[in-house]
């Protein structure tokens, strides 16, 4: 369930800052009218990302066999690279998206273009949202559909009520230091992905395993008790993983913490730009 909660979270989060800012400027303009466009665009992106969800659990529970192992592995290691795109974008554009968003709604406010201000809202709900079905349906593959969605709901509801609180109260956030910290543990999150999706191609034979087990802890910690299952669920947990796991699993932090350092190096650049 944490990993769910932790992933709607962030991504609901994101999503009900983008459509603060939005609905910020039209109110600061005085058109309360052009409201209804952006509700409508939210709307129909909540009702798609919904489908999309329901339609991807759908297919992952009618495979079995090696259908539903190529499923499983493929979705595990696509819902870790787009993880850990988004959070690569957030770090770069972090700074600049306010301005720039505030400015696209400025103009197609007094433009009087709905049309616009319907797609702005549209398209930036839309993303969260099959981001965040793409990265449920891989986390309900770890724990079971009852706590992943159990799980969104909560992290939907709390990144809702903090996204009320921080335009209609005088509660502050420092969502700088919010996104690192859960920046951090998703990256975390997504190795484990990784090395599980890894995992399925060694049981299908994609990937070679070289050596099946490499190690085995699980008469100190059994992946499949409750502490077993929870860092499973959160770090992709394997008390016998093969080589080619573990390669993969330390590959994915190496290869994160250098672009995450060149990507760091290059902002003073861009900012002195």
């Amino acid at each position: 369930m944490l990993p769910s909660y932790l992933l709607a979270l962030r991504e609901g989060l994101e999503a009900a800052l983008i459509l603060g800012i939005v609905l910020g400027v039209i109110r600061r303009l005085g058109r309360p009218r052009l409201k209804r466009q952006v509700w409508a665009g939210t709307a129909l992106a909540v009702i798609l990302s919904v489908g999309v969800a329901a339609v991807m659990n759908a297919i992952g529970a009618s495979l079995k066999g090696t259908g539903e192992q190529i499923f499983e592995g493929v979705a595990m290691l696509l819902a870790a690279g787009v993880l850990t795109w988004m959070i690569f974008w957030m770090q770069r554009q972090a700074r600049s998206i306010r301005t720039e968003l505030e400015a696209d709604v400025r103009r197609a406010a007094l433009q009087g273009s709905q049309w616009a201000l319907f797609t702005l809202s549209f398209v930036a709900v839309i993303r969260e949202g099959i981001e965040l079905a793409l990265f449920l349906t891989a986390t309900a593959m770890t724990t079971s559909a009852q706590q992943t969605l159990t799980g969104a709901l909560l992290g939907l509801g709390t990144s809702a009520l903090l996204g009320w609180s921080l335009f209609a109260t005088t509660v502050r956030l420092d969502l700088r230091r919010f996104f690192q910290v859960t920046g951090a543990l998703l990256i975390l999150f997504a190795g484990g992905l990784v090395a599980h999706g890894i995992h399925e191609f060694n049981e299908v034979g994609w990937i070679p395993a070289v050596i099946e087990h490499l190690w085995d802890v699980n008469f100190i910690l059994n992946e499949n008790s409750t502490l077993g299952q929870l860092l499973k669920a959160l770090f992709g947990y394997n008390g016998n993983p093969s080589l080619t796991e573990v390669l993969g699993y330390v590959a994915y932090f190496i290869a994160v913490g250098l672009g995450l350092r060149r990507s760091k190096s290059a902002l003073p650049a861009a900012q002195e730009a």
